[in-house]
């Protein structure tokens, strides 16, 4: 199987890049939707900040959460 990158630029798949493939030779296309794929030139969020953003929830964390990691992850003492 070969997959790469491509646009659809309302009439034809264009490919981001050169593909080998036989000229001339009908193929099966899937098609899906590339993670942080932009639209018509927006510039699109890079995949771990588009995933912080759509996972995001509003909870009442503590106020030290960064600097006391293991405590609340591990149960270890409080430093500092």
């Amino acid at each position: 199987m070969i997959a790469f990158n491509a646009r659809f630029d309302g009439e034809v798949i264009v490919p981001e890049r050169a593909v080998d493939l036989p000229r001339d030779r009908s193929f099966v296309v899937h098609v899906e939707t590339s993670v942080g794929a932009d639209r018509a030139g927006e510039d699109a969020p890079s995949h771990a900040l588009q995933w912080l953003a759509e996972n995001a929830v509003d909870d009442e964390l503590p106020s030290d959460l960064s600097a006391q990691h293991d405590h609340y992850l591990y149960g270890t003492p409080k430093q500092g």
